[in-house]
């Protein structure tokens, strides 16, 4: 008896969940559509999010794999777009002793200092044993070659200068010595036509009746 009640009870609860009169609760929450269609008065678009910039570590930070600080004192001599040129430097004094080389100099001195220690230790990685000392060598060197060809280049100008003054003045003397012959002839010429008018007779008549 006892299951025959709780048989029933249960078909007709079922049956009235399942009634026509019920219908499901309605939301009161209006669309998104019309609260954005009806009229002018909704709220402006917001703006769009601002760009964000991602700056690139410096070549030292990213070859150390370390977080490039706003104010790294490596930025500004070892840029992302040459990282040899860190890795030259680094293989050879160390990153340690860069930044502790840069920390000390003034700004003014720090783009010289590491110029002359990325040619240093290309030197030194060119020749372990000399490094720099040897690639001044053979500059010193080739200046003692040069200034020797250029003393020998002077000699040589200042012997073709002797050789130059000595031809003209050789031919200034054969030009004296051509000359002096021809100057000889016409004297002698000159000479001659005086004696012979002295010695012509017709002159006599004049003469004497001058100192008659």
């Amino acid at each position: 008896m006892e299951c025959s009640d709780r048989t029933t009870t249960i078909t007709v609860s079922t049956s009235s969940f399942f009634t026509p009169s019920s219908s499901p609760p309605r939301s009161t929450s209006s669309s998104p559509t019309q609260s954005s269609g009806g009229g002018g008065g909704g709220a402006p678009p917001s703006p769009p999010p601002p760009a964000v910039v991602v700056m690139s570590p410096c070549a030292a930070c990213k070859i150390l794999r370390r977080r490039c600080a706003e104010k790294c004192v490596l930025a500004p001599y070892f840029p992302p777009t040459d990282p040899l040129r860190f890795t030259i430097a680094h293989r050879v004094f160390g990153a340690s002793n860069i930044i502790k080389l840069l920390q000390e100099l003034p700004e003014s001195q720090r783009a010289d200092a590491v110029s002359s220690m990325v040619y240093e230790a290309n030197a030194r990685i060119r020749d372990p044993v000399y490094g720099c000392a040897g690639a001044i060598f053979q500059l010193q060197k080739q200046v003692s070659e040069l200034q020797a060809e250029l003393a020998k280049t002077q000699a040589e100008v200042v012997n073709m200068q002797c050789q130059q003054a000595n031809l003209v003045a050789l031919l200034c003397m054969e030009m004296s010595q051509s000359e002096e012959p021809i100057f000889q002839h016409e004297q002698a010429l000159y000479d001659d036509n005086a004696s012979l008018s002295l010695d012509d007779g017709s002159f006599a008549p004049a003469w004497e009746t001058l100192w008659a």
